[in-house]
């Protein structure tokens, strides 16, 4: 379940920023959005550990900031393997990361719902 809705953020936040950013993202189609998301949500799964573990001492020295990096090298990724999903340049990249980020922090940052009376 948590793998299906990691992977409608990531799409949502692709059609939010193909709409907003025409000219540093490129995306041609719905569908290309949600395989883009899907194929996001199983890199996250398979290689962004492993990726954390080989650079833990950067993102010790670096607060945490490499992270950053990691997320926009695996959206780089991402874009060369899907047809029609491409950013303009790293920065770009870098920005769509940094969204994808906090929308998957305020939607999924949350593991239980609390009542308070």
């Amino acid at each position: 379940m948590r793998f299906i809705m990691q992977a409608a953020i990531n799409m949502a936040v692709f059609l939010a920023c193909a709409l907003l950013c025409p000219n540093g993202f490129v995306l041609a189609n719905m569908m290309t959005a949600l395989v883009a998301a899907v194929l996001l949500a199983l890199l996250n799964r398979l290689i962004k550990p492993i990726l954390v573990f080989v650079s833990l001492p950067l993102v010790i020295i670096s607060l945490g900031f490499f992270l950053l990096i990691i997320n926009t090298a695996l959206l780089e990724l991402t874009a060369h393997i899907i047809h029609g999903f491409a950013f303009a340049s790293f920065g770009w990249a870098m920005l769509v990361a940094i969204l994808l980020t906090v929308a998957n922090f305020l939607f999924m940052g949350q593991t239980k719902i609390s009542v308070r009376r």
